[in-house]
């Protein structure tokens, strides 16, 4: 017999920010601890990623990385 596992809706919005940092990091060439201290020195994580959370995961992939790396380099730029 097959287990299902039902995740919180909190461990699913941390699995796509986990997610989002892991793809930034990867097209922006850099390590995912880099790209998460990044995020997190301006505040992305908490008020885009997950405050924007209802909007961005209904977006592909890519547009979602895309969208992340702009936000994180206008963020650092504005600093």
């Amino acid at each position: 017999m097959e287990r299902v596992v039902e995740l919180s809706s909190d461990e699913i919005k941390m699995a796509f920010v986990a997610s989002c940092i892991e793809g930034a990091a990867r097209k922006m060439g850099v390590s995912y601890r880099e790209a998460y201290e990044r995020m997190n020195n301006v505040g992305m994580i908490d008020d885009y990623l997950l405050g924007c959370y209802d909007a961005l995961h209904t977006e592909s992939r890519e547009y979602v990385t895309e969208d992340v790396i702009e936000c994180l380099l206008n963020k650092e730029a504005a600093r």
